[in-house]
């Protein structure tokens, strides 16, 4: 078997945002290549492998940062000021290094050792046929929305795993695939936002899949996931749905600054031809602005505020209550739709110069609409659970 790799040199938080901020620009570039491509483009990539982002979650002992996930969420939020579908899908591929720390050492061996640089997509949805068979499962579906998948050397697919005994319940777990054993179609993929993201459909036709290489949902919600033997600092001991929700709410901050700063750029020398009135002079347009900026803000600072107090009880090695899970559940799934409501305000007190897809505020109107259909981004999903947590009953929904 491979050995691990240590881990080289850790950029700081401020370094890695920096060299996120350093890309904006040529992200703002990309982005109608990204979105006309329905992928983000691959020497984009390799400009993020190489500043180490994939690497913010990944142990070091498998060549990564170990960072604390607000690290890789500001880089995530950053980038997706620069172009939504790119933050969307570094969120959504970045992370899966944490889940991966969370498998079977056998399963890590096998994805990083001979190259810890190596990526995984996704599918969650539970869609999948499985049958039982003596070292593992056989395994076959279609899964959508698998983000970032033509750029990925495995993939990562839910399933419902049928009661070993009749009667039982049955299992969720997490499936992760080799490329060899997946085909992807591209053509599945006609969206109205977040088009760059490559979410394509994953298929697989009656593969093996040995028992190391699953992942078990109420693992990943008790805390006990067999990678914490091996990966054993406390980033792994936290619950794997914290921070898998936070990656596909956040690069909606990175939109919505998007809208704001097209907002304001349009603001300053607009100047209506049927009433000659300045958009500078709006008063209105003023208040949808800065109550945008200020909102943004406010949520930016409850999510960092989430996960520095996740860490904190991580770092003393004490359980997570479950009312504050599911308070920190809740807030990441409602922060989508109301950056989009805020996005909404703006747009509709900007003119027609706004409607043009050339206009700065378009795509990252639409790619925050399109946020809002994931199911972790739906806060009605969560409010069961928020009030069973205040009243001390125990959760209705573990993907938490």
């Amino acid at each position: 078997m491979a050995s691990a790799v240590p881990s080289t040199t850790i950029p700081t938080h401020e370094e890695l945002v920096a060299r996120a901020r350093a890309m904006v620009p040529v992200l703002k570039e990309r982005a109608r290549k990204c979105v006309a491509e329905r992928d983000v483009p691959t020497e984009t990539i390799a400009e993020m492998q190489e500043a180490g982002f994939f690497r913010i979650l990944q142990p070091k002992r498998w060549g990564g940062y170990e960072m604390n996930p607000n690290v890789f969420y500001d880089v995530q939020k950053t980038l997706a000021e620069g172009c939504m579908s790119t933050g969307w899908m570094y969120g959504v591929v970045g992370c899966h290094p944490y889940e991966l720390a969370l498998f079977h050492n056998e399963a890590q061996e096998e994805v990083w050792g001979k190259d810890t640089s190596i990526l995984a997509s996704s599918s969650y949805q539970p869609v999948g046929k499985v049958t039982r068979v003596e070292g593992g499962f056989r395994l076959s579906g279609r899964w959508g929305f698998s983000t970032g998948s033509v750029h990925c050397q495995w993939v990562i697919l839910g399933a419902m795993v049928p009661p070993a005994e009749e009667g039982g319940p049955p299992d969720m777990r997490a499936f992760l695939l080799p490329r060899s054993d997946y085909t992807i179609d591209r053509d599945a993929w006609h969206v109205f936002g977040l088009q760059g993201t490559g979410s394509h459909d994953v298929i697989v036709d009656d593969v093996f899949v040995p028992e190391y290489r699953t992942h078990r949902s109420v693992d990943g919600f008790l805390c006990t996931n067999p990678g914490q033997k091996e990966n054993n600092g406390p980033l792994y001991t936290l619950p794997w749905a914290q921070v898998f929700t936070r990656s596909v709410s956040t690069a909606a901050f990175g939109g919505a600054r998007a809208v704001v700063n097209g907002a304001i750029a349009i603001m300053q020398n607009r100047v209506s031809t049927n009433t000659g009135k300045a958009s500078k002079a709006d008063p209105f347009l003023h208040e949808a602005i800065a109550r945008a900026h200020a909102q943004i803000t406010e949520m930016e600072n409850t999510l960092r505020l989430t996960f520095d107090d996740l860490m904190s009880y991580a770092e003393r090695g004490e359980p997570i209550p479950m009312e504050k899970r599911t308070l920190y559940a809740y807030n990441s799934a409602s922060v989508v739709r109301r950056l989009a409501d805020l996005a909404d305000d703006m747009v509709k007190l900007l003119g027609g110069r706004a409607i043009y897809m050339s206009s700065e505020v378009i795509q990252p109107w639409l790619d925050l609409h399109a946020g809002r259909a994931h199911v972790a981004n739906d806060p009605n999903n969560r409010t069961a659970d928020v009030i069973g947590g205040i009243l001390g009953e125990p959760p209705s929904f573990t993907f938490l």
